[in-house]
């Protein structure tokens, strides 16, 4: 037995203990017109990126490396190509970059492919 403007649900006697109704539609309170803004700390280090870099080893062969930077990172031929001619003249190169827990997976995944690779945030 619905009222105009109420709905119910659950047993006609049942009442829960601040007198309304489970279910009854309740009316709604207005919005405050001001909102306080949360305290903000002016000198918060602020998120920098974190880098993958790979480092150049005696074992994997450089088409090696450059496959594997094509299979992970999706990468072209040509740009996987120039950052494994970085890894074998520099000595390293940056592969990707991205959150903390970004670059520990793609250096986890580097290590199951065989290669030497470490990560430091970009401020380092």
């Amino acid at each position: 037995m619905p009222c105009e403007g109420r709905f119910r649900i659950g047993w006609p006697d049942s009442k829960q203990g601040d007198g309304h109704h489970p279910g009854e539609m309740m009316t709604p309170s207005p919005a405050p017109s001001e909102v306080d803004l949360p305290d903000v700390d002016e000198n918060a280090k602020v998120d920098r990126p974190w880098l993958v870099l790979v480092w150049n080893d005696p074992i994997n062969l450089m088409s090696y490396v450059s496959f594997v930077f094509q299979k992970l990172f999706g990468y072209t031929q040509d740009r996987a190509d120039a950052l494994m001619l970085d890894v074998h003249h520099k000595g390293r190169a940056v592969v990707s970059s991205g959150t903390q827990e970004k670059a520990e997976m793609d250096v986890f995944r580097l290590h199951g492919h065989g290669l030497w690779a470490t990560m430091q945030n970009e401020g380092s």
